[in-house]
């Protein structure tokens, strides 16, 4: 899923081009895509883009007259590309929207699950559509950071990926931060001592701002991630094997050496099939 990195490299590269022009024509849009029916998408027909904005993995698009927000939300596999004049593109895009000139903006989605979503709304609407986002991650703060950390007790990894306690982070990024900190994805938030609550809101900036410079520069996932997706790849600081815990719904990747003092964290749902 595009996380703080990729959404805001996807945000300043889209400013200029969808800014540039009116719209001209808004749609079509898959029936599982497009989550609002009023107003509909023709009512941004003839209407500009003021700027392109971001609130944790989301993309909003304000018109100039202030009166509706287009807000994109990519999930996994959603992908946004603005394509020149005259550019090709998919054939059956998830949502499309063509500007004055020719240019579009385009939504596509691998696979079968339409989970990405569009919604036009009114700037109130916007709002209340994002009011469950907590603080964003990039520049929380360590004070900030610790608070939210003493408010309940619950594994790392499971607070950084909760968008409702801190915004912008999913499995990658948090696999990556972790690492960075030297904490175990399994620590329990109430027993981080000063230290690593520090150690923590730094990781998150630096490896958060990392990611973003080598995705505005182009880098795949092969290139940018040093610790996600690397199982039995040797660690980047100690060399020792990548290990991962598996879940239905995500992977934690983590170094044995670096994070958890040589423990191999048990994956629960490897043990249920070997019995």
């Amino acid at each position: 899923m595009p996380e703080f990195p990729e959404m805001e490299a996807w945000r300043r590269q889209l400013i200029e081009p969808v800014t540039a022009f009116p719209i001209v024509k808004a749609g079509p849009a898959h029936i599982a895509t497009l989550k609002t029916y009023d107003p509909p998408l023709s009512a941004l027909e003839g209407r500009r883009f003021e700027g392109v904005e971001r609130r944790a993995k989301r993309l909003l698009f304000p018109t100039d007259d202030g009166d509706l927000v287009l807000l994109v939300h990519l999930m996994t596999a959603g992908r946004l590309k603005h394509l020149r004049s005259g550019e090709d593109g998919p054939k059956t895009p998830a949502f499309r929207l063509e500007f004055e000139g020719g240019s579009k903006l385009v939504l596509t989605e691998a696979g079968a699950k339409k989970r990405a979503g569009v919604w036009l709304l009114t700037p109130e609407q916007a709002e209340a559509e994002l009011i469950h986002l907590g603080p964003e991650a990039f520049g929380l703060g360590a004070e900030r950071l610790a608070e939210i950390c003493a408010s309940e007790s619950r594994r790392l990894h499971s607070l950084l990926r909760d968008q409702r306690a801190i915004a912008g982070i999913g499995r990658a990024w948090a696999n990556e931060i972790l690492h960075r900190a030297g904490l175990s994805p399994y620590a329990l938030t109430r027993d981080l001592d000063e230290t690593e609550v520090g150690k923590l809101a730094e990781a998150i900036d630096a490896e958060l701002a990392r990611g973003l410079e080598l995705r505005e520069r182009g880098a795949n996932d092969k290139k940018t991630y040093r610790v996600h997706n690397k199982l039995g790849e040797p660690c980047y600081v100690c060399e020792s094997p990548i290990a991962r815990v598996d879940f239905e719904e995500h992977t934690i990747y983590y170094c044995p050496t670096c994070q958890t003092g040589g423990r191999i964290l048990k994956d629960r749902r490897l043990s249920r099939l070997l019995r």
